[in-house]
Parts: structure tokens; C-alpha cells; sequence
């Protein structure tokens, strides 16, 4: 189940590079709002077709990607008697980063092997506790077709925004990627606070649009 967020990644960016027409949605698209097979959210498309942008998704896994720089995937796993038994006996902050370790990180590293965790931190107050991680990911940009200003012999070092919270019996693993990092090359001068603060207020405002219904009850017998 874990293994499907990396995945989809790989593959919006192979489908885009390579024009190939994307499989069916697993999901749903009605009146411009996407929403999961597994029903744990809503949000309106926030990519234009007519800008080269994308839906891509799986199960438990959704990517919006164009043309232009954007790229957003949300995870939403269920959790199962494991995953709830390892949030309540660590509590919300120690299973975020055992969740984002081992499942998303490992993930990262195990399609790029050079894949490194830049900084962290948790914020007790959003979404009534949430992790946000800043990765490295040499060779793992979306929009290394669109590099530019660099060097010869030398490749892009992507690096995305990762907020990891726990809503209505859900895991979230929200991600974006800094485009600017690659697509403006040696012009690109950003510190890596600046950085985290832009991925950080991206990531927050994916999370704002989006809604979370409320698990309906099972029915008694």
C-alpha cells in the first residue's frame, strides 16, 4: 500500500515527458473536484488542461502536475489495526516521523538512492499536529526536461515539501516539488530557509482547499 506513493510520482512524470496518453482515474472528476476512491477528501483540480495539466492517481495516491511548474501529490492511507496501534502507543509526533521514515523517506530512497532528508519540524497547532520534512532528491525531478542555465555533466537536485498529518482514520503524506529550483537553473538563488518557508506555504495552501468528510457510521444490527 505504501510502496503505490513514490510510484505515482514516477509515473506522472514519465506520462508527461513522454506524451503518453494516462490510464483511466481511479478516482472521480465531477464539476472540476477530485475526489479519492477511498472518499477521504475533496479538492477542486487545481491544474488547467489547457496549461498541459494532469490528474494521475491510484488508489490511495492523487498527482496534479502542468506545465508551468506545479506538482502536487496527496496520499491518503487507511490505517489498519498496525498503523493505529503505533499512533496511539506513540502518540501523533513520534508516528508522523516513523511513518514519514519508514514508509515515505524509504520510498523516496528506494527510487533515488542519493535521497536525503534536509530538515524537519513539527507543528503541534496545524491540523491538530502535523510534520513537515524538506527532501533532496538528486535525479528526481519532475521538470528535469525543462532544465535550464546549468552546467554540463551536471543533473538536477529536485526537492519537495512533505506535510504528514492524521485525519478520520487517514494518514496524509501531502507533496510538492520546488520547480524553481531546476527549471531557473545557475539564475536560482534561494536560500534554503526561503526555500522551506515557499514549500511550506504551498503545502498549507493545498491543504486549505481541501475537504475532509466525516467517516460515516457503520450501521448497528
Amino acid at each position: 500500500m505504501f510502496r503505490s506513493f513514490t510510484a505515482v510520482l514516477a509515473a506522472a512524470a514519465a506520462s508527461a515527458c513522454m506524451a503518453q496518453t494516462p490510464p483511466p482515474l481511479v478516482g472521480t472528476v465531477e464539476a472540476g473536484v477530485y475526489t479519492p476512491l477511498n472518499g477521504s477528501f475533496k479538492i477542486e483540480v487545481p491544474v488547467l488542461p489547457e496549461l498541459g495539466g494532469g490528474v494521475h492517481d491510484t488508489e490511495n495516491v492523487v498527482t496534479f502536475r502542468d506545465n508551468f511548474g506545479l506538482l502536487i501529490t496527496i496520499a491518503a492511507f487507511p490505517q489498519d489495526a498496525t498503523q493505529r496501534w503505533e499512533l496511539s502507543t506513540r502518540g501523533n509526533k513520534d508516528y508522523l516521523i516513523y511513518f514519514f521514515t519508514n514508509f515515505v523517506l524509504a520510498d523516496f530512497k528506494r527510487f533515488f538512492p542519493n535521497a536525503q532528508l534536509e530538515s524537519a519540524g513539527y507543528s503541534a497547532d496545524f491540523m491538530e499536529g502535523a510534520l513537515f520534512t524538506y527532501v533532496l532528491l538528486p535525479g528526481g525531478s519532475s521538470f528535469a526536461d525543462r532544465e535550464v542555465f546549468t552546467q554540463p555533466g551536471t543533473g538536477p537536485v529536485a526537492k519537495r515539501g512533505n506535510l504528514c498529518f492524521v485525519k478520520n482514520g487517514y494518514t496524509f503524506v501531502i507533496s510538492s516539488e520546488l520547480s524553481e529550483r531546476v527549471t531557473e537553473g545557475s539564475r536560482y538563488n534561494k536560500t534554503s530557509d526561503q526555500e522551506n518557508q515557499i514549500l511550506r506555504q504551498r503545502l498549507l495552501g493545498v491543504t486549505k482547499k481541501m475537504q475532509f468528510p466525516k467517516p460515516r457510521e457503520a450501521k448497528q444490527p
